[in-house]
């Protein structure tokens, strides 16, 4: 599992030009990608990970601010570049696969008593951010083998 977190002052994103999802004050954007081994683990890891960065302004995390965070499903963050012009996506996972584990990691955030707000998985979605720094990560769950 895979995720850019982007310290942000607001955030939103657009379907069909109808705000979908939304924050304001300081919080976070994270852009959540699922490759085909993913499974509960990762998620509990990665929910807890965001959650308690301390990334937000004077070394604070999201639990300690109650900031909120807005999770866009982003199967792009698991394109290969490397050869040729045209990325391959074959290690994302599909939608049958990583939709239940994208709803998976928003309720668990939410379980840790995070506010979350979403996007629409697979919709084409306009995203807009301001971002704060910038502070820009990229997070990926330890794989069993590592």
């Amino acid at each position: 599992m895979r995720a850019v977190v982007q310290r942000t002052l607001r955030a939103s994103v657009r379907v069909d030009d109808v705000v979908v999802g939304a924050t304001e004050g300081p919080g976070l954007l994270v852009y959540l990608g699922i490759t085909h081994d993913d499974g509960p683990a990762d998620v509990a890891w990665l929910a807890r990970k965001v959650r308690d960065l301390r990334i937000l302004r004077d070394e604070r995390s999201v639990a300690e601010l109650d900031a909120p965070v807005l999770v866009v499903s982003q199967f792009t963050l698991y394109g290969d570049a490397r050869k040729g012009r045209r990325p391959s996506w074959g290690a994302a996972a599909p939608g049958p696969v990583s939709e239940p584990l994208y709803e998976a990691f928003c309720a668990e955030l939410r379980a840790l008593g995070t506010t979350v707000t979403t996007g629409v998985f697979g919709a084409d979605m306009a995203v807009e951010s301001v971002n704060d720094g910038p502070i820009t990560l990229i997070l990926d769950s330890p794989r069993p083998d590592a």
